[in-house]
């Protein structure tokens, strides 16, 4: 059996379900809300490219290094974003939560917390991870805030660490939250959410 199996995780908020490519249409439409295909710290798939990437994850999610997931709005049930499990280490029980993106209505909101809530326990008390890994782009300040509110802690920068399309360098933030900081960092994105539930 693949080490994690396809699952579909469902919060007040949003649910998250399997990629298909029956999400297609959805998630053009979530891409245009702002146009993040055009942010150039960050890989975000274009109107055009949206079903090369629904077909790249799923690829990905065959030879057991991905699982992709369609970010559902709960009080939409439309697909207002992606994210994964990726860079997967069965044998070491670890994952990456990443490829994320969301809408540009929807970030800075509830469903970003509870999202990473949801995959966070997935990953801590059902596949019995070690650590959990965050990885975004130096230049990415908006991903990184969001990553340390949850109560990651950086782990070190990858200087030179990848060649973007048009050529530039990108230097590579990991964060990580590992197994015993986990009951904390629950406690810590509860509260966080309940929060947002009182406004």
């Amino acid at each position: 059996m693949p080490w994690p199996e396809p699952v579909t995780l469902r919060g007040n908020a949003v649910t998250l379900a399997p990629l298909s490519i029956d999400h297609h249409d959805d998630l053009v439409a979530a891409t245009r809300d702002g146009e993040l295909w055009k942010l150039w710290y960050t890989f975000v798939p274009s109107p055009e490219t949206m079903k090369d990437e629904i077909a790249r994850r799923l690829h990905l999610q065959e030879k057991g290094s991905m699982l992709p997931f369609a970010v559902i709005e709960e009080s939409t049930r439309k697909a207002v974003g992606m994210t994964t499990y990726m860079n997967i280490d069965a044998s070491n029980r670890r994952v990456e939560i990443g490829s994320t993106w969301y809408a540009k209505r929807v970030q800075r909101t509830n469903l970003n917390t509870e999202c990473k809530l949801m995959m966070l326990a997935h990953a801590f008390e059902t596949l019995k991870c070690i650590a959990v890994e965050f990885r975004t782009s130096f230049f990415n300040h908006q991903s990184r805030r969001a990553i340390e509110r949850l109560g990651a802690k950086l782990d070190g920068v990858l200087r030179n660490h990848m060649i973007l399309p048009e050529g530039a360098r990108r230097d590579t933030c990991v964060y990580s939250i590992i197994e015993n900081e986990w009951p904390s960092v629950r406690t810590h994105l509860r509260f966080q959410l309940q929060r947002f539930e009182r406004g």
